[in-house]
This record gives structure tokens, C-alpha cells and sequence, in this order.
């Protein structure tokens, strides 16, 4: 088809628009076949490998419906070491390394039965009683998540929690990979009567670069009368100075009020 420019620029004359030939019908054949092809190509995407997915949109702590199956307070042994898990969370506190773990884990179950999705807010902890929620504090920049237990770990040198992929995210860990936090307990566990935690706690009260200055300490913490201990954490390289151990946790706290005249700066862990 010719340009058409306006009437008062055309100096020849106007020509009407040669008929355009009609288009020949589409077979019917031709869609028949291409909705066989979709149909084909939507069926092989259900067989297809399991993709993962996506984080929600919802980043709040969440409880699994029904009951979650595997052990809960049972002993258990990894690495030739036994490990028995507390029977109350009520007041728990303490401080070390946390790591986190992902996608080699995502879709596997954790050690309660359920799926382990790298993108939730859950954390593998050693003792505490599944379902336990707890503040992870990175202590490094003060931001801070807040998880449920469902697994159990980590078996690695001196951590303490194993957060999730978005957990490890929201308190800056991602990069670094293990960060130096506070974990602390909120709240009861869903069902689980409350008691007191027995186990074996130390109050420390000091973590030293220097040994000789570690060692300087327990020989005045034992002339006091204290039980006193140090040892070297790899992890995070420093010779912590404890004070223990006790076989409750009501106990450790209360022989931490004690040591605060002495040690504002102090806290109960977990052997």
C-alpha cells in the first residue's frame, strides 16, 4: 500500500487501496496438535525433579500441625558422645557460635519428623526440647531472629545452633558463615509441663585471648571456694573460665546471681 501523506502535500492524484486477498482458513488440525503438545509438556512437568521453593512471604515463627514424630527427650548418641535433651526450656540462656545449614539439607527430615525447609525459621539445637522457641542475638552487630527448634546439632566443634538459610540472613551470618550469638529461650513449649532442666551447667564468667590470664583467674575463683574450670574453644579462640558445674539450671542461676558481685558479665551454658 502506497504512503498516504496529508491531501494538501500529494500533488498526484488518489488511488484506492488494492483488495487484499482473503487468508485461507487455518486447518483444524494444526491446534488439535499444538493443545496435544501442552498437554504432553504439562504431564512431563509433574514426573520432573522437586524444585525449591521459594521463601514465604510470611517470615513468622510457625508450629507444625499435629504432632511431630522422632524423639523428644530420649538420649541420643552421634559421634561417640551421648547427649541428653532437657526436659524445660523455662529460663534457658547461653552464648557461643552459631552456623547454619542449607540446601544439602532442604527437603530432608529433621530429627522430629518433619521436612527441613531452608527458607522457614527453625534451628537444630543439641538439648533443647523440640518446639522450643528462642532469640538468636548475632552479638557481633546486635540483630537478632527468632526460631523454634526442630532438629537436632550442630555436631561441629564449639556451635551451639544450626540456624536456617533466612534465620542465618536476618541476623547477618550468611556471608561469615558462624557468628558469635546469644541464645535465649521465649516462652514455654507448646504442651511440654513445665520443670526444672537437669543436666550439667557452668556459670562463665570470663573468655581470654591470653591463657596465662585464664589460668590467673580459676586459681583465684578455686581460693575463693568456687569449682572452677577453663578451657580452649577453637571456634571462636578464646580460653573460657566457667564456674561448675550443676546438675539443675535453678542452680546455676542462682549461683550466677552470686557471682555478679564479682562478674556482672556472666551466663549460664549447657554442657
Amino acid at each position: 500500500m502506497p504512503h498516504l501523506r496529508p491531501s494538501h502535500t500529494c500533488s498526484a492524484p488518489f488511488r484506492p487501496a488494492l483488495p487484499v486477498p482473503p487468508v485461507p482458513p487455518v486447518p483444524l488440525v494444526l491446534p488439535v496438535v499444538l493443545l496435544l503438545l501442552a498437554a504432553l509438556l504439562v504431564a512431563g512437568c509433574g514426573s520432573g525433579p522437586r524444585r525449591i521453593s521459594t521463601p514465604p512471604s510470611d517470615q513468622s515463627v510457625k508450629y507444625p500441625k499435629g504432632e511431630p514424630q522422632g524423639p523428644r527427650a530420649k538420649p541420643y548418641t552421634v559421634l561417640g558422645k551421648t547427649y541428653h535433651p532437657l526436659l524445660s526450656a523455662h529460663g534457658f540462656s547461653e552464648e557461643g557460635v552459631a552456623s547454619w545449614y542449607g540446601k544439602d539439607f532442604h527437603g530432608r527430615k529433621t530429627a522430629n519428623g518433619e521436612i527441613y525447609d531452608m527458607y522457614g525459621l527453625t534451628a537444630a539445637h543439641k538439648l533443647l526440647p523440640f518446639n522450643t522457641v528462642v532469640k538468636v542475638t548475632n552479638l557481633q552487630n546486635g540483630r537478632s531472629t527468632t526460631v523454634r527448634v526442630n532438629d537436632r546439632g550442630p555436631f561441629v566443634g564449639d556451635r551451639i545452633i544450626d540456624l536456617t538459610n533466612t534465620a542465618a540472613n536476618q541476623i547477618g551470618m550468611l556471608g561469615p558463615g558462624t557468628a558469635r550469638v546469644r541464645v535465649e529461650s521465649v516462652g514455654d513449649v507448646p504442651g511440654l509441663q513445665d520443670g526444672d532442666m537437669t543436666g550439667r551447667f557452668y556459670v562463665q564468667v570470663g573468655a581470654f585471648s591470653n591463657k596465662d590470664n585464664a589460668s590467673r583467674l580459676v586459681t583465684r575463683l578455686q581460693g575463693q571456694g568456687w569449682n572452677a574450670r577453663m578451657y580452649w574453644a577453637d571456634m571462636v579462640r578464646f580460653w573460657r573460665v566457667q564456674v561448675g558445674p550443676w546438675s539443675t539450671l535453678s542452680e546455676a542461676e542462682r549461683m550466677r546471681e552470686k557471682l555478679k558481685g564479682d562478674f556482672a558479665v556472666n551466663f549460664v551454658v549447657a554442657d
